[in-house]
């Protein structure tokens, strides 16, 4: 019978993370990783450059190394900047040096061409082949510069594009080195919010994580709704308001209406207990005296009474 092995149970986030630290620490001992800085890159070159003068001075202790230029003044300190102040004056120097060396080349070819015996007689045809030689060789040679920058250039991208990885990894280390004590701090917060809760904390608090995010996912779409109720109602806002104004303006209105209607009839009540009280009232008397005129009309006129 063959025993049934227990899957062996997930690790926590905390000792996930030390033992990926602890990978990185036995993997940059076994590999003997060094801190790679423009010095150190530098340090074969100035190395050369010292044991070449060191063997020279030997050789012929009346040369002395010089100092002064830039190209060994910077070797003692290298820089980005000086390195590139190097390599610019190499270049402006090879390019005297060509120029020197094709004009010094061309001198003693035209003087051995005119002192020679018998003197060198060159035809057009021979500086025509000469021309297209010239020609095909430029072309050569263009090829090969562009060539050549071409490859400066995919080494530059690829230095910096290394470079910006090798800082990334740093970073990255860094922070991965922050996360256990983090981690840990966050199971110990999980923990006492877990026993502050207690075992009747309320439905949904020991949900796994699938459905903590249904039901989050499903809590946000009923936010973002109320959010666009809410816009809908934002905009029928200003509407809504300017009839509340017109309405208060309606009310207040009635209101100033029902003030004075009350005040005349609160007058009108005061008037006529006045004139149950045996005071005659002015609009009373004439009210009187209209009506009895009526009916003198209406009997001269022998009108019906429309009463």
């Amino acid at each position: 019978m063959t025993r049934r092995t227990s899957p062996a149970k997930p690790q926590p986030d905390g000792q996930r993370a030390a033992s990926v630290l602890r990978a990185l620490d036995e993997l940059e001992s076994a590999s003997g990783e060094e801190q790679l800085t423009m010095i150190k890159i530098s340090e074969p070159i100035s190395s050369a450059v010292s044991h070449a003068g060191n063997s020279s001075t030997a050789t012929n202790p009346a040369i002395t190394a010089r100092t002064s230029d830039v190209s060994t003044a910077s070797l003692d300190a290298p820089t980005p900047s000086s390195l590139e102040a190097d390599l610019e004056h190499y270049k402006e120097l090879f390019a005297k040096l060509r120029f020197s060396y094709v004009e010094q080349v061309t001198k003693e070819k035209f003087i051995r061409a005119i002192v020679g015996d018998p003197p060198l007689i060159v035809t057009p045809q021979e500086n025509a082949d000469l021309e297209a030689g010239n020609l095909e060789a430029k072309a050569a040679l263009k090829a090969l510069k562009t060539e050549v920058a071409s490859t400066v250039a995919q080494l530059e991208a690829r230095g910096r594009a290394l470079a910006a990885m090798y800082e990334r990894v740093r970073a990255d280390k860094a922070r991965l080195a922050e996360l256990p004590g983090r981690i840990e701090g966050l199971e110990k917060s999980v923990a006492e919010l877990r026993r502050a809760a207690g075992p009747e904390s309320g439905q949904g608090m020991d949900m796994p994580l699938g459905k903590t995010r249904e039901v989050v996912e499903r809590k946000r779409a009923d936010l973002a709704g109320l959010d666009r109720q809410l816009e809908q109602l934002a905009s029928l806002a200003p509407r809504k308001r300017k009839e509340a104004e017109r309405l208060r303006a309606e009310v207040a209105a009635l209101e100033n209406k029902k003030v004075h209607s009350a005040a005349a009839a609160r007058e009108a009540k005061r008037r006529r207990e006045n004139a149950q009280g045996g005071v005659e009232d002015e609009l009373e008397a004439r009210g009187r005296w209209y009506r009895a005129s009526e009916l003198v009309l209406r009997r001269v006129l022998d009108l019906e009474d429309v009463r």
